[in-house]
């Protein structure tokens, strides 16, 4: 067999890798991905989506693009899961609790006081614990791609700052339409008024409810500042945030393009933490300058509360399901070195 020449073995390395580039190519397809969002474009969720699309559109050589729409334009976080669920919107970004009338499981993250810290959640939310809920999604239309976070959430009012247990009583408190929620404020002693999040701004301007509780980014974010006098960092409970993709769209797309998309999304996942947590860091000192009267509840306080509020997690214990619970308090007893 005749040896081949140096130019001809160039041009076969050249069409071999012509082809490869070929196929790559193919393993993509033109796609628009649309993702719903409860939240303003200002939101250190769009520091995630626009790290996650720079990252979709690289990796499928601009082939997949994913379109953010903001405010809950294409409807709350709940109705927005559910077209999800149909195929009639691509993706969402939602918390764990309006999902949880989906997957009962996840109303494990709506029990008060459960995460000490952010470092805590991510630990717990990235290993396997987060592989464990995941997992549960497909068989209801879902495929979570990774987890995010909305952050610890605080309670806002108009009527008086929070300081002890009892200055919760009577205060009318919007809650997400969430059963644990509900019931964590009922027994504080509030009054708690389930809504969508896209109507609290108007509810609290026209006193239709006294407060509200979210993390800082949200607060500011959403300008609650306006119509809201007394932020109290109650910390009360921590908020995961879910990316959520189609499964009926998920099933027509390309391995290559799952790989993409979920590779892409741990990418956005560090940006938006990072922003989540540098803005809540300048959170405090800006709602204060915009008039807010912002106050700590004591430790002693803040585990007197702690301790009348173990009730719910007995309460809830049926609905949300004993594995989930005992998965996620194990494992925080490890992570805690407890």
């Amino acid at each position: 067999m005749k040896k081949l020449s140096r130019v001809a073995l160039t041009a076969m390395a050249a069409a071999t890798l012509a082809l490869a580039a070929g196929t790559a190519s193919a393993q993509f397809q033109n796609r628009n991905f649309r993702v719903s969002n409860g939240v303003s474009k200002d939101h250190p969720m769009a520091n995630g989506l626009a790290a996650m699309g720079a990252c979709t559109l690289e990796k499928s050589g601009g082939k997949m693009k994913i379109q953010a729409f903001w405010d809950g334009s294409l409807g709350s976080d709940l109705t927005s899961t559910q077209s999800v669920r149909t195929g009639s919107i691509d993706m969402v970004l939602t918390s764990t609790a309006p999902v949880v009338s989906i997957v009962p499981a996840l109303g494990v993250f709506d029990l008060p006081f459960l995460f000490n810290t952010a470092a805590e959640a991510d630990q717990l939310l990235d290993g396997k614990v987060g592989d464990w809920f995941s997992a549960k999604l497909p068989a209801v239309g879902l495929v979570n791609l990774a987890w995010w976070e909305n952050g610890f959430r605080h309670t806002t009012n108009s009527k008086r700052p929070i300081t002890k247990f009892e200055d919760f009583d009577g205060v009318k408190m919007r809650v997400m339409q969430n059963n644990v929620y509900l019931d964590t404020f009922k027994t504080l002693g509030s009054n708690a008024v389930p809504m969508a999040f896209t109507e609290v701004y108007s509810a609290l301007e026209t006193r239709t409810v006294d407060g509200q509780e979210n993390p800082f980014t949200n607060i500011e974010n959403m300008k609650f500042y306006e119509v809201q006098k007394y932020l109290t960092l109650s910390k009360h409970a921590y908020s995961p945030t879910l990316v959520l993709f189609s499964k009926k769209v998920w099933d027509g797309l390309s391995e290559q393009e799952h790989a993409a998309l979920k590779e892409c999304a741990v990418v956005g996942r560090a940006e938006q933490r990072k922003a989540n947590r540098a803005m809540e860091a300048k959170s405090v000192d800006n709602l204060r300058s915009k008039g807010m009267a912002v106050n700590e509840i004591s430790p002693a306080e803040t585990a007197r509360i702690r301790e009348k509020t173990k009730v719910i997690y007995e309460r809830h214990a049926k609905a949300i399901g004993e594995e989930p619970i005992a998965l996620v308090t194990d494992e925080l007893k490890r992570i805690r070195g407890q």
